[in-house]
């Protein structure tokens, strides 16, 4: 497997579609960056030579973007930012609640989990 900036990606997927694997790298970004090496898209992974890594990775670089740990650490920072004031959003987000707003009284699935159902409990002796 190819490594660029720590990150292990696969040789058998298209360059295009490896390069996501980074954290903080979507498919747009990836384009741009494979645009501005000069590097062809659809060229796989493991095909690539230890010069085109080395342009990617100055390219990837170049983009000035917070990508793997440096974004995981301004995202948890924010969060703390937010748990630290004690905002409304902070105690959706603890709670494991939506944050901007949606409905959750019939919605909500996503963020909320499962159902739990919540029924009546028939007594031992009785029938």
């Amino acid at each position: 497997m190819a490594r660029i900036v720590g990150v292990e990606i696969p040789n058998e997927k298209k360059i295009e579609y490896s390069l996501p694997y980074i954290y903080g790298i979507g498919l747009p970004m990836s384009r741009k960056i494979l645009a501005a090496s000069n590097i062809d898209p659809h060229t796989r992974t493991g095909e690539l030579s230890d010069e085109q890594l080395a342009v990617l990775t100055q390219a990837i670089q170049a983009t000035g973007l917070p990508i793997e740990g440096d974004l995981r650490r301004e995202i948890s920072a924010h969060m703390k930012r937010l748990n630290s004031i004690n905002c409304y959003r902070a105690h959706r987000h603890r709670r494991g609640l939506p944050s901007r707003g949606q409905r959750t009284h019939t919605n909500g699935r996503t963020r909320k989990g499962g159902r739990k159902t919540v029924g009546v409990m028939k007594k031992a002796g009785k029938k």
